[in-house]
């Protein structure tokens, strides 16, 4: 296990510098970037993008108007026509732009080995701060949502097992494959039409997981609101967790129901209640506690970018969405390295919870 275990380590390597050159070379194709979107808001007057500029530029003072100056001529950025190509040059070297591509990629390498991650362009504040400021919001999401999941879909699973072929296994097959085929993010949209204020009610509030003045609130008054808060985003992750866990549930009861050792305890005289829940749920049992990790990593990143943007949650994948809209490499290409290896590190884990529920399979052995 232990070769097995380092050769995975190793081959993390490979798998993290794939990922991250082949979204460096996608984004050096796309349109825009930190320059041209600085460029943009100079252009457009617009009062922001001149403080900032003032910040980026340092010494040059004046912020936007020094840069529209003089110069002119050619410039390989839309827009850029009339502003002083030493300005231009200046958000270059800021941005690190100055350098051909593969130099950028190769000391952002070097840097991510070191887990130097930079400062965000326009925050002034670490990649690394930044996670850790929005990371409570998503886990807070991830974890509860994953275990109202596993709270349905554990009993759910069961019964649908138990009475397979039967009306409700049938009807609540149904409501599965809708819940399944239904996006988070639309079900999140109308349940904001629904019950948010869109069109018919408004039960729950919109953004945020508090209520202002929620630290002088009492404990149960603080829990409720915060719970308050959290029902719609909560319902918005489960919709399409659940179905799966529900059928890996079933199809897991299933398989242990149909084994020679359930007919042996029914032979033996044990009741229907003490073979199904002591004998066949422990085993059964066991692939859905060694997905747990896999589980919870998967609603974690799937769901939390469009549904914390649609919910107005300053957590993680509002942080991913923002940054891509205003080109924050840094806190791009930090938060891929950051969560692909992480997504690694969990893939080996809920392999071995694997081998730790159930020691007969062996990773290792099936590599020679």
């Amino acid at each position: 296990m232990t070769a097995y275990i380092i050769r995975r380590l190793l081959l993390m390597i490979p798998t993290l510098f794939g990922i991250m050159l082949i979204t460096f070379v996608v984004v050096q194709f796309a349109p825009g970037g930190p320059v041209e979107r600085m460029i943009a808001e100079i252009q457009g007057i617009n009062t922001s993008a001149s403080s900032r500029v003032s910040n980026i530029g340092g010494d040059i003072g004046g912020g936007a108007r020094v840069a529209t100056g003089g110069g002119g001529g050619t410039s390989k950025y839309r827009g850029a026509q009339g502003l002083d190509p030493e300005f231009i040059a200046r958000l270059e070297r800021q941005f690190g732009f100055d350098r051909p591509a593969h130099e950028r990629f190769i000391k952002m390498i070097g840097d991510y080995a070191r887990f130097d991650f930079g400062e965000s362009y326009y925050r002034s504040v670490s990649v690394v701060d930044l996670i850790l400021e929005k990371m409570p919001v998503s886990i807070s999401l991830g974890l509860w949502s994953t275990l109202l999941i596993y709270l349905i879909s554990i009993p759910l699973g069961i019964r649908k097992a138990i009475r397979d072929g039967s009306t409700f296994d049938t009807w609540t097959s149904g409501v599965v494959v809708v819940a399944y085929a239904i996006p988070g993010f639309l079900f999140a949209v109308l349940l904001i039409i629904l019950f948010a204020g869109g069109t018919y009610f408004d039960w729950f509030p919109l953004r945020g997981l508090t209520s202002d003045g929620w630290a002088e609130m009492g404990f149960f008054a603080r829990i409720g609101d915060y719970f308050w808060h959290l029902a719609l985003p909560l319902l918005a992750y489960t919709i399409g967790g659940f179905a799966t866990m529900t059928l890996l549930m079933k199809n897991s009861f299933l398989d242990e129901i149909r084994k020679l050792y359930v007919t042996t305890a029914r032979a033996k005289g044990l009741t229907e209640n003490r073979v199904l829940y002591g004998h066949v749920f422990r085993n059964a049992m066991l692939i859905i506690v060694a997905s747990f990790p896999a589980a919870f990593f998967g609603i974690f990143i799937s769901g939390s970018l469009l549904i914390e943007t649609i919910f107005s949650l300053d957590g993680m994948g509002l942080l991913s969405f923002e940054s891509l809209l205003n080109r924050d490499y840094p806190v791009v290409f930090g938060t891929l390295f950051i969560f692909s290896l992480f997504g690694l590190l969990v893939t080996l884990v809920s392999d071995l919870a694997y081998t730790l529920v159930d020691p007969r399979i062996d990773f290792e052995s099936r590599q020679h």
